[in-house]
């Protein structure tokens, strides 16, 4: 049995950032596909691309939420959730006994971080063989009335808490470039000498520089974790090389 793997579809392979809320199908059914062909096992989560982050935006709600914007709650959920019925539809149809999960119902946080969820149905799905699928999501806030959690953040936080050790990102781009070539292997020391930008599109969880610094605080808990284009998404699972960046803890 292929051991089981945590992987997140970047925002930009399941939308079209340049929409709103435009989920790209093609993108998606051919995700679903590799992912049947290979046998996926384990826990898969996605981006809210185009769908959740102008909703997001337009709210206000990075700044928090109080009673004055809190129609921004319903408004980014919904568009999320839709995105994530797409994709849940997709793996189904292709063979994958995927369910989707909402982290607004199951996650609370601490001024923009997660401080509970609630793991066991997700255990439980994962012992029988199923693929829970989680995404990007508005989530209640303890300080901040609710805030956005991102599935970056989610690969960090759940990766640890369910023991998963091969975790990968497929993102549109083929590894975290610096000079317009990808940097193969990536550690903290070596991350403070890069220069990485946000992402041009509308995105409050803060691009590929979120991404990393998420990845970064599993190789402080001494986790690798990997960065390619979903081109080498069947290198990646197969455990091939992927031609992209390997996130690894500092060498002691």
């Amino acid at each position: 049995m292929p051991e089981p793997v945590l992987l997140k579809l970047g925002g930009s392979i399941v939308t079209d950032k340049r929409g709103d809320c435009a989920v790209d199908r093609q993108g998606i059914s051919r995700c679903a596909a590799i992912l049947a062909r290979n046998g996926f096992s384990g826990l898969l989560i996605h981006g809210a691309g185009s769908c959740g982050h102008p909703e997001a935006q337009r709210y206000g709600i990075a700044r928090g939420v109080g009673r004055e914007n809190r129609g921004g709650i319903a408004v980014t959920h919904e568009a999320v959730g839709g995105l994530n019925r797409a994709l849940v539809e997709a793996l189904r149809d292709a063979g994958v006994e995927a369910i989707g999960i909402h982290p607004l119902a199951s996650c609370t946080a601490e001024d923009g971080r997660i401080v509970s969820f609630e793991l066991e149905p997700l255990r439980l799905l994962l012992d029988l063989g199923c693929v829970p699928v989680l995404h990007g999501d508005v989530v209640m806030d303890r300080e901040r009335g609710a805030c956005i959690v991102s599935g970056d953040q989610l690969v960090s936080y759940l990766a640890q808490r369910l023991g998963f050790t091969r975790i990968g990102l497929v993102t549109d781009v083929p590894g975290v470039l610096s000079g317009g070539a990808v940097v193969p292997r990536l550690t903290r020391r070596q991350a403070r000498e890069l220069s990485i930008g946000a992402s041009s599109m509308t995105d409050v969880t803060g691009g590929m520089a979120g991404k990393i610094d998420e990845l970064l605080r599993l190789a402080n808990a001494g986790i690798s974790s990997h960065i390619f284009s979903l081109d080498r998404l069947e290198d990646f699972l197969a455990g091939r090389p992927h031609g992209g960046t390997e996130i690894l803890p500092e060498e002691s």
